[in-house]
């Protein structure tokens, strides 16, 4: 469990994507150690996983294609539900769970968080205020997809915008390694 602001030393591979939010980390060096409920209740420490993908909404099939194409074996999916633009994850967890199941038994799935606002998860608020590239809309989410690239000391390096296909973010990852 943490607060907001405590860092731990953890190795975590980690790419996430918040209900229809993506951030990739690359390399070895994660640095801190969250825990979210999952889709069941059950709360899972992120420390385990090594990435992250999303709803179904919108642009969900093309970069849930695109990662699960290009899925490695140091990646694992994890999906956030965030109905937090134009509510389009507006289903109850156990919805969203029957969904996922849908797109992949080995998903592993979480209950619906925020990314923005006071209500923002932990996890999400450290990502937002730490990039050394800052999304020029600031530090607030602005739509689905939106995705972050983490370097091997655990910086956002860059964010890129929700119709950026995941693929340019894969080839981009070998240079912050």
């Amino acid at each position: 469990m943490i607060t907001v602001g405590s860092r731990l030393c953890h190795p975590l591979k980690l790419a996430l994507l918040c209900g229809a939010l993506t951030m990739y980390v690359s390399c070895d060096n994660w640095h801190w150690e969250f825990s979210v409920k999952n889709i069941d209740g059950s709360v899972v420490n992120l420390d385990k996983h090594q990435a992250i993908v999303t709803s179904q909404r919108g642009k969900t099939d093309v970069n849930y294609t695109q990662l699960v194409d290009n899925e490695r074996p140091m990646l694992r999916i994890l999906a956030f539900p965030c109905n937090q633009f134009r509510r389009q994850e507006p289903g109850s967890n156990a919805e969203i769970k029957e969904f996922a199941m849908a797109i992949a038994s080995n998903l592993v799935k979480f209950s619906k968080i925020c990314v923005n606002g006071d209500d923002a998860h932990p996890l999400w608020k450290c990502m937002k205020i730490q990039p050394k590239e800052r999304s020029m809309l600031g530090n607030t989410i602005k739509w689905n997809f939106t995705k972050f690239l983490i370097d091997k000391n655990s910086c956002v390096v860059k964010w890129y915008g929700p119709t950026e296909e995941s693929l340019v973010i894969e080839n981009n990852m070998p240079c912050y390694c």
